[in-house]
């Protein structure tokens, strides 16, 4: 596959990417009330290289996510429904609504909280992926765009946010330390997508809305709350045989292949950096000396 080709979405897929195993997001507690359903990171998930984390969440005030810790990996968070407030301790706050986006590498060390913002449910996503060892120990970094500022395209019934990445000849400005393409896809009745994905990516499809026929026609419907891991191939073919619209969206990256040691929100390469990374958390160093004195006003408001 071209640039070119890529860009212009002209490339017809050779071989397809099928579906090779299937798993239903059941909800579970996360945060203090706070209900996801996850689908990687769980038991019979636990890493999808690189991607550590997908969060389908709900969360209701006063429920939540309050002050923690991350290191060693970027979440990205995209808002479906409602408002998310976003505080940490190098003093950055904002709050993004639906359709927003928040891509945060959390590299070296980060402590924040992340709280409804508005009244009734907020519902949205958020994806953990893991950085590169060379990777870990960089400085905290944001990249934060508006639902408006979000790369769209459409053709033949087929709409596409282009998050990061490239879909129907329209690049997303987000720049990936771990190469990763993210595209929310809205398929009208009756319409098909063919998506090209490089072919030594990992990739997968989180359905949202509807349901979907996946990597072969012949397939049966696919339904919301689905994660589909895709098999070998240079990309994804998709079809909406139903009556109402189908959403989902495409993820893929390229694997890392590196060892993968994880204690909770903490995510490094060996036991020993996990060692050092609870240390330097307990005593406030190497990259937490501001988590000492600080808490989100979220806390200091709700008393968590």
């Amino acid at each position: 596959m071209t640039q070119q080709e890529f860009v212009n979405n002209n490339y017809k897929i050779k071989e397809p990417r099928l579906v090779a195993r299937k798993f239903l997001a059941k909800p579970q507690h996360e945060g203090v009330g706070a209900v996801v359903r996850r689908s990687i990171g769980r038991f019979e998930l636990k890493y999808f290289d690189p991607f550590l984390v997908l969060d389908e969440f709900s969360v209701t005030a006063p429920a939540g996510f309050p002050d923690h810790p991350h290191r060693g990996f970027e979440t990205v968070t995209y808002m479906l429904q409602g408002a998310v407030t976003h505080e940490d301790f190098e003093g950055h706050k904002g709050t993004i609504e639906a359709g927003d986006l928040q891509w945060m590498t959390a590299g070296r060390g980060i402590v924040h909280s992340e709280m409804p913002a508005s009244q009734g449910t907020q519902k949205g996503l958020q994806l953990w992926i893991n950085l590169a060892s060379q990777n870990k120990m960089v400085e905290p970094r944001y990249q934060e765009i508006l639902s408006k500022d979000i790369a769209e395209a459409m053709k033949d019934g087929v709409k596409v946010r282009v998050i990061a990445g490239e879909a129907l000849g329209t690049k997303s400005p987000i720049y990936t330390r771990t190469p990763t393409m993210y595209l929310d896809f809205i398929l009208k009745p009756g319409s098909h997508l063919q998506q090209p994905i490089p072919k030594s990516w990992n990739a997968f499809v989180y359905v949202l809305e509807g349901e979907g026929i996946f990597g072969n026609q012949k397939s049966q419907p696919i339904s919301s709350h689905h994660i589909l891991l895709l098999g070998c191939g240079d990309g994804l073919e998709a079809w909406n045989k139903s009556s109402k619209q189908l959403r989902f969206i495409l993820v893929g990256g390229e694997p890392l292949g590196e060892p993968v040691v994880q204690f909770g929100p903490f995510v490094m390469n060996t036991q020993e950096e996990i060692d050092q990374t609870i240390d330097d958390f307990e005593n406030y160093a190497n990259g937490f000396e501001k988590a000492r004195h600080w808490r989100s006003q979220s806390a200091l408001s709700l008393d968590y």
